[in-house]
């Protein structure tokens, strides 16, 4: 059975075990809250049994629009900026083969992404690949007035009418928003798009395992089933009122507790697969909106390795000790490489001829955790057997049940977000000026 694993060992020696134990009782405690629904937020408390809730009929749904997507389209465009677009975008690249798309067949369209960002270079490219390919547009917003997603659609749906024609193009765009009201809602109404509705109890960031996250995975060719019974093994885990000490969510945010009331106020989340960069975009996002409020929480960040290893591993090493590590692993890579014999061996690594590439990463891996506890560095492993999408689930679950309980000891509201409207209030000032 794939099951996640956590492994904390090499992260308690830089805890008195008394306080890592009244901590762990601290976590229990708010597992309770947390299971009862009587915290902070608990009016976003959707995702909580969300595996185990979701309804046939719209898994069923969500799959016959992605294969009418996929029968039409060579290309999904989805906008939507944070968790509108992160949590999908993990897990298909998490799940998709590296570089596929330069394969001479595509099995299923392609998925890129828009209205993450206000870069022109950026739009403008892919509005030239939009010319030349099939394409649909799946639309994510709640108010449909976040500036980025919306200017981003503004534009594409000015493209999608120009290249199809206004009626077949409506037919060509899905719009996921609030249920009754919000600027998105109205245009789908006028327009008569296909909706699929954003659950009211379910923030941005806990949503990939509703249609934000499940229709553009499935439009990739990925099996959402597996996904939600993945997440459903961790949902049935993690909610157990027994035996909570070797719950790993409540271990997970234990020991973070327990390493950030030690000063360790960085979090690294470490990958030695490239295509775990989203991953670790999606948690830094799920973490850094959930605890940063209040003058409290962890900082979230993220590093690829060995590539960082190159740039940031020297800070690692030697520098300030506020920070600890977290260390994803999934299992073998799908494809091995052996390194061939060089007769000339100018590079003096003949040694490792015949050894596989993956095994050479295991061991930088080893190599990097010895190095980096050494260097005062705490580190936290959580291990999957393998990179699939029921361990992809299992992760995301563990994850979201983790930040919870994590964010409800710290003592903040797991589920608000009320300091991004700072920037907002000023940019939006801005570009209302005149003379500009």
């Amino acid at each position: 059975m794939s099951e996640l694993q956590i492994d904390i060992s090499k992260a308690l020696s830089f805890v008195d075990n008394t306080n890592y134990q009244d901590i762990l009782r601290e976590v229990e405690q708010q597992h309770e809250v947390l299971m009862s629904k009587t915290g902070k937020g608990n009016d976003y408390l959707g995702w909580l049994q969300l595996p185990s809730q979701i309804s046939n009929d719209l898994i069923s749904r969500i799959k016959e629009d992605a294969e009418e997507i996929r029968s039409s389209s060579e290309l999904l465009v989805v906008i939507g900026i944070g968790g509108s677009y992160l949590g999908s975008r993990a897990i298909i690249e998490a799940l998709d083969k590296p570089f596929s798309i330069l394969q001479e067949e595509w099995k299923n369209p392609k998925v890129f992404f828009a209205g993450n960002n206000l870069n022109s270079d950026y739009l403008a490219g892919l509005l030239k690949a939009l010319d030349r390919y099939n394409y649909s547009v799946v639309v994510i917003s709640k108010s449909g007035t976040t500036i980025e997603p919306a200017l981003a659609f503004r534009i594409i749906k000015n493209h999608i009418e120009l290249k199809y024609g206004k009626p077949n193009a409506s037919k060509r765009i899905i719009a996921i928003t609030d249920a009754h009201k919000g600027a998105l809602k109205k245009i789908a109404e006028k327009e008569n798009y296909k909706t699929y509705v954003i659950p009211d109890d379910v923030g941005g960031r806990y949503s990939v395992l509703t249609p934000v996250g499940l229709l553009p995975i499935a439009v990739a060719g990925f099996n959402i089933d597996d996904l939600l019974l993945g997440a459903k093994k961790m949902q049935d885990r993690v909610s157990l009122k027994s035996d909570l000490e070797s719950n790993p969510a409540v271990v997970y945010a234990a020991i973070r507790n327990a390493l950030y009331r030690n000063g360790k106020i960085i979090e690294i989340m470490v990958s030695y697969k490239p295509r775990f960069h989203f991953f670790v975009e999606w948690w830094k996002q799920l973490f850094g909106e959930s605890e940063g409020k209040d003058g409290k929480g962890i900082f979230p960040t993220g590093v690829s390795f060995t590539t960082d290893l190159h740039s940031l591993g020297q800070y690692i090493q030697e520098g300030k000790r506020n920070l600890f590590e977290t260390v994803i692993t999934a299992g073998r890579p799908i494809d091995e490489i052996e390194v061939p014999h060089d007769d000339l061996d100018f590079d003096g690594l003949n040694y490792l001829s015949g050894k596989k590439l993956s095994d050479i990463n295991i061991k930088a891996k080893l190599g990097t955790i010895a190095a980096h506890i050494d260097g005062g560095v705490p580190n936290i492993q959580i291990n999957l057997t393998e990179c699939s999408e029921d361990t992809l689930g299992q992760l995301i679950y563990f994850f979201e049940f983790s930040c919870a309980l994590s964010g409800y000891t710290l003592g903040v509201n797991p589920f608000d977000q009320p300091g991004v409207e700072a920037y907002k209030k000023n940019m939006f000032a801005l570009l209302r000026e005149t003379g500009e």
